[in-house]
């Protein structure tokens, strides 16, 4: 473990000399200048570990605070560096393009424009990583469904990532505007929490606030077993959450049942063998007249196995819609949706890009959100 500790380090130090190398020299400010950008780099260097082993240090507030500080500094390394990347073919091109003054004039541009970049996109991500998730309304057509279920509303949220630097106020005001949407049910489909049940209990406890027609319900996801699956599991049931491992409920919603299945993480067994998701055992012995049949799943590559089973809907997170530019481009191949409502075969998949957010407290281009998924008649 320490081995690739140290390994990591050494990778990011490196990645600090090529940003430092390709922007320094081309900055138009001079020596004192050239010189805090030297000091900047190194400062990243070292802060950016902390993000990561800040939990280890039991001394409470300075393990939260270290922790923030490392997050940030990895949000604006990592815009850093992707604009650095981008740099080179745009420098490529001019090159190519432009005569010997023109391109000393881009050269020393754009080395400007970099790190001006990356501060506004960090500062914005900030911005929009910490304010209320807005709420995204979402109509699911079904066919053949009953008239008793049509407006039916099941609010999303997912990948809130409870832990060093999102606490019990923010969950809070989440809390406050999942319960004034007035739901028929609440679903909460897993990365609740990045920490132990000792260590977050008091901010996890706003849960117990959740009120729906039917209640609230709770899938796992990887994080949770990061964090003690089967404590947390406890826990949520003490707030009285309806906890779904591989396995459903049957909803009579104006004499109209409703089966609400959920499965555990796509990646449980990994943990706890006997804890394997399995969609198929989560619909067994489910009535064969139920008017929708919808299940909770962490991972949207649950879909496949959820389409064979014989699901309508599968209501996701995991992916954080990428949370911010440009790693939404990545998640696809890992994940067969990033994002919002898409359909595999007869299943409805809706993926949600997360209330909360996970490392650096930023998200660019994909905004957290509230769902509100309302199932209605397809025609």
């Amino acid at each position: 473990m320490r081995r690739r500790f140290l390994f990591a380090v050494s990778i990011v130090a490196l990645l600090h000399v090529y940003i430092g190398l390709r922007l320094i020299p081309a900055l138009p400010f001079g020596p004192a200048v050239d010189t805090a950008a030297v000091v900047f780099l190194v400062l990243s260097t070292l802060l950016l570990p902390l993000g990561l082993i800040a939990r280890g240090i039991a001394s409470q507030p300075l393990s939260d605070r270290l922790s923030w500080v490392g997050l940030i500094a990895m949000g604006l390394f990592s815009s850093l560096f992707v604009l650095t990347l981008l740099r080179e073919p745009v420098l490529l091109l001019g090159t190519l393009a432009l005569s010997a003054n023109g391109l000393t004039k881009l050269v020393t541009a754009s080395a400007v424009a970099v790190p001006v970049l990356a501060l506004v996109v960090s500062l914005i991500g900030f911005a929009n990583a910490r304010r209320r998730a807005r709420v995204v309304q979402i109509d699911v057509p079904l066919d053949n469904l009953p008239a008793a279920l049509n407006g039916f509303t099941i609010v999303q949220i997912s990948d809130i990532h409870v832990g060093p630097t999102i606490k019990r106020r923010y969950l809070d005001a989440i809390v406050n505007k999942v319960n004034a949407l007035q739901p028929d049910v609440i679903a909460v489909t897993g990365d609740l929490v990045d920490g132990s049940v000792a260590d977050l209990s008091p901010h996890t406890a706003p849960l117990a606030r959740l009120q729906a027609r039917y209640g609230a319900y709770f899938v796992t996801g990887n994080h949770e077993y990061y964090s003690g699956a089967d404590e947390w599991t406890a826990e949520l049931r003490r707030l009285g959450l309806h906890v779904l491992l591989n396995e459903h409920v049957v909803l009579d919603h104006d004499g109209s049942p409703l089966v609400l299945a959920g499965v555990t993480d796509y990646s449980a067994h990994h943990f706890n063998e006997a804890q394997r998701s399995d969609p198929q055992a989560a619909l067994a012995g489910a009535p064969d007249n139920a008017g929708a049949r919808v299940l909770l799943a962490h991972q949207p590559r649950t879909a496949t196995a959820a389409a064979k089973a014989g699901f309508d809907l599968q209501l996701s997170g995991h992916t954080h819609g990428g949370q911010f530019w440009p790693w939404n481009l990545f998640v696809r191949f890992q994940q067969p949706f990033t994002a919002g409502l898409n359909r595999l075969n007869r299943l409805w998949v809706y993926t949600s890009r997360g209330t909360g957010y996970w490392g650096p407290p930023k998200r660019f281009g994909a905004p957290s959100e509230i769902t509100r998924v309302r199932l209605v008649t397809a025609g």
